[in-house]
């Protein structure tokens, strides 16, 4: 942990513990300089890391004020509870930004992707040249449908230690994530019918469901807790949702992740009506903290939980080994995968198997936690330092993306061709909702390695947000 981050945890401490009141003055600057021996600079760095938190607040002429972010309006807008459902049109914005992702001039900021230092390319060498030297010819046989029995196995056991109860022969493996949510759609419902989705929503969820012909019903969620519980209620009543798609654990684009006690009650909730919880946790092993969460499937007793992930995030992108876990509908979800693709290559998933074999998974997700909490810490004193006055972020405690709400009437749009021209990428707000909501909105991913031009990339783009 840097020298600033330790003093920002001293004083978010203080501040949480009664000795620094919401609204009471914090000591200036020189004088914490003074009292902990640090340069003024590490103190503004610590102050502002605070500020992008919501844990303090800074007054022109005046210094820095205590706040306690549980008090503080969401970085994130809250939905009309109102809304209707609707068609959803988003693919042609999400394929053009995918491609200037592939641009090499670009400080990339806009597709959620793991550069290649957070991946255990050397340790994948090493299980790929092992699957390779086996006895099985795996290159020249076909997978079944449900995938290879050993990577299955794998994921079975893996799950169990966060509290889901499957066994190997319950899961099927997919083209990743994606695939597996659309699987999960087409198995529970059919073109016209209402997908309630928590918002700001994935926008991989919303290509599903345009791609299928059915309707979106955005649901109010919460920046730190997820959707509402309260307002799902009210939309259950009203409307005749067909299934209901989240992502529980570190939500993108907000980083939300939903309490234990709220995922068993929407569990419970949607079993007791017989609606089908499409559950994506592809970002669910990348908990800044050693205690993984457990998915909302924990808790599902009848196999009302469509479960969908991938190693997309974590190991390989390009191997696009991903997993459904079909409940009640596995056979026909099987049945479309055996119509769709048949299959998954075959040798992608031996590798990932013998990757998993031993503790190897374990060591790269302490390290890649470890450089991703440091990362977005890095870039909301960023953000703090260089975006306009009123910018605000979401404070998530896993995953790499965040979520910059800048002040109203900005458009990100507009600043993402600025940005484009300037050579920075990262992805407008309007793209997570199909109302094409959240206009002064945007999600940044920390998954580059931290040096001086992404600094100075960030530099500009608070630059760029700060002309209007």
């Amino acid at each position: 942990m840097n020298l600033y981050e330790n003093l920002a945890t001293q004083l978010k401490d203080a501040i949480r513990q009664g000795a620094y009141p919401p609204g009471e003055r914090v000591p200036s600057v020189r004088r914490l300089s003074e009292r902990h021996g640090v340069s003024q600079a590490t103190v503004v760095a610590a102050y502002r890391l605070l500020e992008s938190h919501g844990w303090l607040e800074a007054r022109p002429q005046s210094g820095f004020f205590a706040r306690h972010p549980e008090s503080a309006p969401p970085a994130a807008k809250m939905s009309d509870a109102h809304d209707s459902p609707c068609a959803v049109e988003v693919t042609e914005l999400a394929l053009r930004l995918m491609y200037n992702t592939q641009r090499k001039d670009l400080v990339s900021f806009g597709a959620a992707v793991p550069h290649a230092d957070f991946l255990p390319l050397k340790d994948l060498r090493a299980s790929l040249n092992r699957t390779l030297r086996g006895v099985d010819p795996v290159g020249s046989r076909y997978s079944m449908p449900r995938g290879e029995e050993a990577l299955r196995l794998r994921i079975a056991r893996r799950a169990a230690e966060s509290g889901c109860q499957f066994g190997p022969d319950d899961i099927v493996i997919t083209d990743g994530c994606q695939e597996a949510l659309n699987l999960a759609l087409r198995a529970v419902a059919k073109a016209g019918d209402i997908i309630a989705i928590e918002t700001p929503a994935f926008f991989g969820t919303l290509q599903a469901i345009e791609s299928l012909g059915m309707q979106a019903l955005e649901i109010p969620s919460d920046p730190e807790a997820g959707i509402s519980l309260e307002a799902l209620t009210l939309a259950l009543e009203r409307w005749p949702i067909k299934a209901v798609a989240i992502v529980s654990n570190f939500s993108n684009p907000t980083g939300s992740l939903m309490p234990d006690g709220h995922k068993s009650k929407l569990v419970k909730l949607l079993s007791a009506r017989g609606i089908p919880l499409i559950e994506d946790d592809i970002y669910g092993d990348l908990a800044h903290t050693r205690e993984r969460p457990r998915a909302a499937k924990a808790w599902d007793r009848d196999g009302n939980v469509l479960l969908c992930a991938s190693f997309s995030k974590t190991i390989a992108p390009g191997y696009r080994v991903g997993w459904i876990v079909p409940g009640r509908w596995r056979k026909t979800v099987e049945h479309l995968k055996f119509v769709s693709t048949m299959a998954n290559a075959t040798l992608p998933q031996l590798t990932i198997a013998d990757y998993l074999t031993d503790s190897r998974y374990e060591r790269h997700l302490a390290r890649v936690r470890r450089a991703y909490a440091d990362n977005l810490a890095r870039m909301q004193a960023a953000i703090a330092r260089y975006f306009p006055a009123g910018t605000r972020t979401s404070r998530p405690a896993g995953g790499f993306v965040l979520w910059l709400e800048l002040p109203e009437g900005r458009d990100s749009m507009a600043l993402h061709e600025q940005a484009l021209a300037a050579g920075i990428g990262f992805t407008p707000g309007r793209l997570f909702s199909p109302r094409e909501k959240y206009a002064n909105c945007m999600r940044l991913a920390a998954a580059l390695p931290w040096d001086a031009r992404v600094e100075a990339a960030l530099a500009e783009l608070g630059r760029l947000a700060g002309r209007g």
